[in-house]
């Protein structure tokens, strides 16, 4: 099928899904029938062009590379914000990658929407409106007869919601255990090594897995909102922030990593839910010392990891990055793909 895609937004993670999809335009053509033209983009930093016959990419990455606003591309029209772009633009399927509150959900929540409501497709990795309104999304996209995904909130390019939905189809789902940030899993890592709390911090910041202010990944409040995600989709159990208990990781001391190393064991900040007798759901975000035969306990560096409790095949264990440039923007081709299976049907 053939697709008209507008980005909201244009970092990063939308950088990464266009450099794939031109690699890989062949590809997609050849194998899966996925046809498309990016014709409009709308960034706040960077500006806005649409041109309704699509936009050079190669050019625009370019551009955007030497620091260059969208607005000097030679043609197409300039100015269009984020919602003009979505309602009155001839795109079909919006890519909405903004920066969000995570805890508002905004501004992507009324991107999406707004996306919905015009009739079009919305594919996100915005974990905000995830958390907020999952349910009711997903809702008014089939109400719309659209498609709405969002297989990045959760662990980035490693798909976690699409293995539940297909490979895992016809298990019933009691619950969840991971490492659902990949920053707290490289300190941790760091500190075991000998590397004192701080520097560990340092290095991740360093590195780019940890933002200037660590305070949503050290204090648990990234692996929180990716709790109540799987809660409400997985589990398909109503959870907001405040039925989540939350402990981060940053009162765990060189002593405890040592204590925790002579008894076989070794701590990670895991995020978990499981469906009670009387079908409520108990979660938290805490500091575990696990046994070194757990399969999460091997997992290091600033890689995730989820486990799924499921009634045919026990404990199903996924491992794979939990971050990055072409691995989030690969999470986006996901639902592209998955969305051009379900319109080309």
């Amino acid at each position: 099928m053939n697709y008209k895609l507008a980005f909201i937004g244009f970092g990063v993670v939308g950088q990464g899904l266009t450099e794939i999809l031109l690699e890989k335009e062949d590809m997609l053509a050849e194998k899966y029938d996925f046809h498309y033209a990016v014709v409009a983009i709308s960034d706040i930093m960077k500006g806005s062009v649409y041109d309704e016959n699509g936009l050079d990419m190669e050019k625009i990455l370019d551009m955007v590379k030497d620091g260059k606003k969208l607005d000097e591309y030679p043609s197409g029209v300039k100015g269009m914000d984020a919602l003009t772009t979505i309602k009155e633009t001839n795109a079909d399927t919006i890519i909405e990658v903004t920066f969000t509150d995570v805890k508002t959900g905004e501004p992507a929540l009324t991107h999406i929407k707004t996306a919905l409501d015009a009739g079009k497709n919305v594919v996100s990795t915005n974990k905000g409106p995830v958390v907020k309104q999952a349910v009711d999304l997903l809702e008014k996209a089939k109400s719309n007869n659209v498609y709405y995904g969002f297989e990045g909130v959760v662990l980035s390019g490693t798909p976690v919601l699409n293995l539940v939905k297909h490979t895992l189809a016809g298990n019933k789902i009691s619950g969840f255990k991971g490492i659902l940030n990949g920053t707290t899993n490289y300190i941790l890592t760091r500190m075991e090594e000998g590397m004192p709390y701080d520097d560990a911090l340092k290095k991740a910041q360093e590195l780019g897995y940890a933002e200037a202010d660590p305070t949503g990944d050290v204090e648990g409040l990234d692996a929180l909102g990716k709790v109540v995600i799987l809660t409400n989709v997985v589990l398909e159990r109503k959870l907001s922030w405040e039925d989540v208990e939350r402990k981060g990781i940053t009162e765990i001391t060189e002593d405890d990593i040592k204590k925790a190393k002579e008894e076989g064991k070794r701590w990670k900040l895991i995020g978990r839910a499981e469906v009670q007798s009387d079908g409520s759901v108990k979660a938290k975000v805490w500091p575990e010392k696990l046994p070194l035969n757990d399969p999460l306990a091997g997992v290091g560096e600033a890689i995730n990891a989820l486990t799924f409790n499921t009634d045919e095949l026990g404990s199903v264990t996924i491992v794979g990055p939990g971050a990055g440039k072409r691995e989030t923007g690969f999470s986006l081709l996901i639902d592209l793909l998955e969305m051009n299976r379900k319109l080309g049907t």
